[in-house]
């Protein structure tokens, strides 16, 4: 499962946990790999500084966000040291998963590539731009003009639509969402029982 920023990844994915899918959420994973005593703290310190590192032992998020912003290089420096470790997070989190079928969500999917190999479909979570940027800038407290910096940043609504097996449009309320998520939950569990034979 993929969507951008504000699309509405983790309300679908809390809908599918409900139904009995297990998820493991990628976004959770960098957090905790980040958090006071996480198990990257100690190569970030090292690659990046105590300037990068919060009183309580936390990745400094709002100064690391500007760093690679701004120095593309320091994107592929943070990246080289998350990006293992996650996926070795993820396979672990495969191998006891435990549901009828598994969802990973991965914000970057598209930009991060490698994905696309590892699972059978990809569900790709969309809504219109303008609501996109005004539920960050409701959830977040940011700027538009900050918003917009993020999402220039991450693949183009066209670029994941593109890469889309099964597209849910969350641009209306929890009714509709919900009627959606039980049609992908049905042709999932048909899905599975068919690998299964």
């Amino acid at each position: 499962m993929t969507g951008g920023i504000g699309c509405g990844k983790t309300a679908v994915s809390d809908r599918f946990a409900a139904l009995g899918a297990s998820i493991i959420d990628t976004d959770l994973i960098a957090h905790a790999l980040t958090a006071p005593g996480g198990a990257a703290m100690d190569a970030l310190l090292q690659e990046f500084g105590p300037a990068f590192v919060s009183a309580d032992g936390a990745l400094e998020r709002v100064r690391m966000r500007e760093l690679v912003f701004s120095e593309p290089p320091a994107k592929a420096r943070l990246e080289a040291i998350l990006h293992p470790r996650i996926r070795a997070a993820t396979a672990a989190a495969a191998r006891v998963a435990s549901g009828p079928y598994l969802i990973y969500v991965v914000p970057l999917l598209v930009e991060s590539g490698g994905w696309r190999e590892r699972v059978d479909r990809v569900l790709v979570i969309d809504c219109p731009e303008e609501m996109q940027i005004a539920r960050v800038m409701r959830r977040n407290a940011m700027s538009e003009a900050q918003v917009r910096a993020i999402m220039a940043t991450q693949a183009s609504r066209a670029e994941r639509l593109a890469q889309a097996d099964d597209v849910l449009s969350n641009d209306g309320g929890l009714d509709a969402l919900d009627r959606q998520i039980a049609l992908l939950h049905a042709q999932y569990l048909a899905f599975c029982g068919r690998m299964a034979r």
